[in-house]
């Protein structure tokens, strides 16, 4: 792997998740999932409910994140997100039990096309926290 390092940085409305050099993250965007290194083309894009991969010095930290924009410059990334979780701070009981209760509210009534854009949002983002969690455990 080469010497230089990546900037990268997560932050979202409740408190920065993320600071430190890397050496590449791996981001779910809108268009797919992107494997940000250094000296990458400077990009934004949309950051979508999933699993983010940072690896540094040879090890790999796991992330669910949901919402949000990111901005990629030849030596920085720097997400803006509606929610974003390290793996270890995930609790695998609850995000179940969110996730099982938004697709109880899904099958309860009809939604309009914006409430059932929202509650699809959630949903994967619950699916995203459970994904990271069960990774870690494994």
């Amino acid at each position: 792997m080469s010497d230089k390092k990546l900037q990268f940085k997560i932050t979202t409305p409740e408190r920065e998740v993320y600071n430190d050099q890397i050496d590449q993250v791996t981001i779910p965007t809108r268009e797919g999932e992107i494997t940000v290194l250094p000296e990458h083309i400077p990009l934004l894009a949309v950051l979508v409910p999933g699993e983010l991969k940072i690896v540094k010095d040879k090890e790999e930290n796991l992330m669910a994140v949901a919402g949000g924009f990111i901005e990629v410059l030849h030596d920085k990334v720097t997400i803006l997100a509606d929610s974003a979780e390290l793996a270890e701070e995930i609790n695998e009981e609850r995000a179940e039990e969110a996730r099982q209760r938004a697709l109880a509210l899904q099958k309860e009534k009809r939604y309009d096309a914006e409430e059932f854009a929202v509650l699809a949002t959630k949903i994967q983002r619950e699916f995203a926290r459970l994904k990271v969690a069960r990774k870690r455990k494994s």
